[in-house]
């Protein structure tokens, strides 16, 4: 999961499916195999299997780079487009994958009623990324 830079909301609703269809079509090329993967206007999230010589930060830098420049290249927004430099990459169990799957499809329905700082920091809160969690944790 990541956002835009700044949060700002720029995934428009013309450029949400040419930005999925690029960033699927682009890991394909790149033997990087998306689950699936959903959007709203300032975030992504997707989910994705790491093959045993692929990192996360190098499949990030792969996805966010080339997906960036893309957008930018193709004039399809008139604001520069950019990722944040941050992004949250968790692992997940089999038994999780189904209840995963079914968040990432249902991201408009969820964020009418949360926004994604608050997804955000509960995120950062359950996964113990805060330094407060981090600090009681030692």
């Amino acid at each position: 999961m990541w956002a835009t830079k700044n949060r700002q909301k720029i995934i428009s609703k013309q450029l949400k499916p040419l930005l999925l269809s690029h960033i699927k079509e682009n890991s394909i090329k790149k033997e990087i195999f998306i689950d699936c993967m959903n959007c709203v206007e300032d975030h992504i999230h997707i989910l994705l299997s790491l093959s045993i010589d692929q990192t996360i930060s190098k499949v990030m830098q792969l996805i966010k780079g080339e997906s960036s420049f893309w957008v930018n290249q193709q004039n399809i927004i008139k604001d520069k487009f950019e990722w944040q430099d941050e992004y949250i990459g968790l692992s997940v169990s089999e038994s999780a994958i189904d209840k995963v799957r079914a968040y990432i499809k249902n991201q408009e329905q969820h964020h009418s009623k949360k926004t994604f700082e608050q997804e955000y920091q509960e995120f950062l809160t359950a996964h113990g990324f805060l330094a407060s969690n981090l600090a009681k944790a030692e």
